[in-house]
């Protein structure tokens, strides 16, 4: 019973209370014709007439524009064509499996970073040992997780003009993630930067996100 069936039950309670003191009641209701139950989309009856798709090309979709060897150049249709562009790469295991997705994107200038990327790791990773990367064997850096997501753990990291450099003169980097199962046991998994300089200058001209 909800409080908007209160008005119904006094109606009902007062005739009765008047048909007690001998108060004649009408008690039949005025007829009124049916209304339509023709939906307003303009179904035939339980029938669905269907609505337009979304175009497989149109505003808010995901395309490759270009590939720098390992790296692909992602970009998202806009409406007015200045599409936001990231670099794109597919990190695997030494099994060939893929286990972590790492997009570089550039930043506005007058920052500290010129540059981020998300990187996403399987959800099963120990998050307290955060992430390290390492270009070429060069001292590591540790990165904190942010969140994670269905998807799998989330760290959002800046980089420098000077550690870009590194990427551009550099043939690999190294990113370490540690196993909640087995933390003694770290996965170490290969960024290529082979065709990351070509790349790089690729996403900087696309507008920024």
């Amino acid at each position: 019973m909800t409080l908007l069936d209160r008005p119904l039950l006094l109606a009902l309670g007062l005739t009765v209370a008047m048909a007690g003191f001998g108060v004649a009641q009408e008690t039949t209701a005025p007829e009124t014709p049916p209304e339509s139950t023709a939906p307003a989309d303009g179904a035939t009856g339980d029938l669905s007439m269907g609505t337009e798709a979304e175009a497989a090309d149109g505003p808010g979709t995901t395309y490759t524009a270009a590939t720098f060897e390992k790296w692909e150049l992602r970009c998202m249709r806009t409406e007015d064509g200045a599409d936001p562009c990231q670099l794109y790469q597919l990190l695997q295991d030494g099994q060939g499996s893929n286990v972590a997705e790492f997009s570089l994107f550039t930043l506005p200038p007058g920052q500290q970073a010129v540059a981020g990327a998300t990187i996403v790791v399987p959800l099963e990773t120990l998050l307290t040992e955060q992430l390290t990367i390492a270009v070429d064997g060069a001292q590591p850096k540790r990165y904190p997780f942010t969140w994670c997501a269905p998807l799998g753990c989330i760290a959002r990291v800046g980089f420098t003009q000077a550690e870009i450099d590194g990427f551009k003169k550099g043939a690999k980097a190294t990113l370490t993630i540690v196993p909640f199962a087995a933390p003694d046991q770290p996965v170490n998994l290969d960024l290529s930067l082979k065709g990351f300089t070509a790349g790089f200058d690729a996403v900087s001209k696309a507008p920024v996100n």
